[in-house]
């Protein structure tokens, strides 16, 4: 018998779903229309073949994400009213476990299954949609490799923060939630420090840049913009995709400058130190610090949620779950959760399209507007890049500006 939480559920999940759906056919259908024509701002730079190859690669990802809404959404049916994570639930009680170890069984079994679910959707992605438009590196052992690795670190990392927390909610005070958002916001701070050093060198190879006049233009613009890194590196990106990019990751005196190694090959020097303005934009005008701000909030916010959850028994009951428990309310909430914040994506979207403005404001300061256009054009055309997103979509889904008004407002940086 449905209670109002289940009713509440059933609505939004058709609500989500209706409403992705309309958005990604107001892509297809904008993309699709302009599929012929380069925007004018392009024309010099993009031909209509390269165009169109971006245009066909955004409708093939949009055909293949419509496939993982549908199926994403039946399985989480299946899960909560459907009473699949009931039955897991059941299984390990009859083991006589502890009730906490009772908890890390179910989620970490939860996980294997749904990440073995996905495998299929995972091999597709990056064998054949990838493949076909030419981007993919990925061998087959390789991507075995990675499964192993992603699965031991969570194991290895995930275990001990997951025992953690539910011992917290268990045995704490009332006031759990504090405890657990306090060490959550820490192990967070701690994984942004380690990962350039400790975790992404299980994945990828990082040689310094031994490019001496790259690197010594790239230590210049790092003392213009008062930026201590810890090293300058080139990833082998090109091992899994043809896609380039760079970012600076880590925190405190474990900062480092990422370049992909497909990157290097595709721009200049002039181009590689205005993308490299770009990012230490973010760093000067203290992006970073406001994403963890509205990360903290957000958590917290959640957590308090999820505490008075904690004793509302229709919450267990109207997603499919016999018998309430600290574990099955965390894990119900995360399945439930991306529901109902699907509404908060526009302003989240907003608030990163923003900072990605300030940063180009930034480069175009320290290094030149139209170095970073010419860079940002290559870009687009190698990682075929729709430079005709629909609005409303875009508003959703990028947090990036789209590529027209990226380059508008780039060029009225121009003197």
């Amino acid at each position: 018998m449905m209670n109002t939480v289940t009713i509440i559920f059933l609505l939004a999940v058709v609500l989500s779903l209706a409403l992705q759906l309309w958005l990604g056919q107001r892509q297809y259908r904008f993309v699709r229309q302009h599929r012929d024509a380069v925007p004018a701002a392009f024309r010099d730079h993009i031909s209509l073949e390269a165009h169109q190859q971006a245009a066909d690669y955004t409708l093939a990802k949009l055909r293949f994400g419509k496939v993982e809404l549908l199926l994403g959404t039946a399985l989480l049916l299946i899960w909560t009213l459907g009473g699949g994570l009931n039955l897991l639930d059941q299984f390990w009680r009859a083991m006589s476990l502890s009730p906490i170890l009772t908890g890390l069984a179910v989620i970490f079994s939860f996980m294997l299954i749904s990440t073995l679910l996905d495998i299929p959707l995972s091999l597709y992605r990056t064998f054949r949609l990838e493949e076909r438009f030419g981007f993919n590196r990925m061998t087959g052992k390789l991507f075995v490799a990675d499964f192993a690795r992603n699965m031991l670190l969570a194991v290895l990392i995930g275990g001990p923060l997951l025992w953690l927390i539910l011992w917290l909610m268990q045995d704490a005070s009332p006031w759990w939630w504090l405890y657990v958002w306090a060490i959550w916001m820490g192990f967070s701070l701690l994984m942004m420090w380690a990962y350039p050093a400790f975790i992404a060198p299980l994945f990828n190879k990082f040689s310094p840049l031994d490019d001496g006049a790259l690197r010594e233009r790239i230590e210049k613009l790092l003392a213009r913009c008062g930026f201590r890194s810890n090293g300058i590196f080139i990833m082998d990106g090109s091992r899994r995709s043809s896609h380039g990019n760079a970012y600076f990751t880590g925190l405190g005196d474990n900062k480092r400058i990422v370049f992909f190694d497909t990157l290097l090959k595709s721009l200049t020097p002039d181009e590689v130190e205005a993308v490299l303005a770009h990012e230490l934009g973010h760093f000067k005008r203290r992006h970073i610090q406001k994403r963890i701000g509205v990360v903290a909030v957000m958590s917290l916010v959640g957590l308090a949620l999820l505490a008075w959850l904690l004793d509302y028994p229709p919450f267990y009951h109207g997603l499919g779950v016999s018998q309430p428990s600290t574990y099955i309310a965390l894990l119900l909430f995360m399945l439930v959760m991306p529901v109902f914040s699907l509404y908060l994506q526009p302003l989240m979207a907003a608030f990163s399209r923003k900072h990605e403005f300030e940063a180009d404001d930034f480069a175009a300061e320290q290094s030149d507007a139209g170095t970073l256009i010419e860079a940002l054009v290559k870009l687009y055309k190698e990682n075929a890049s729709t430079l005709t997103p629909d609005p409303v979509y875009s508003a959703f889904h990028d947090s990036h500006p789209p590529a027209p008004v990226r380059i508008a407002h780039l060029s009225s940086k121009l003197s």
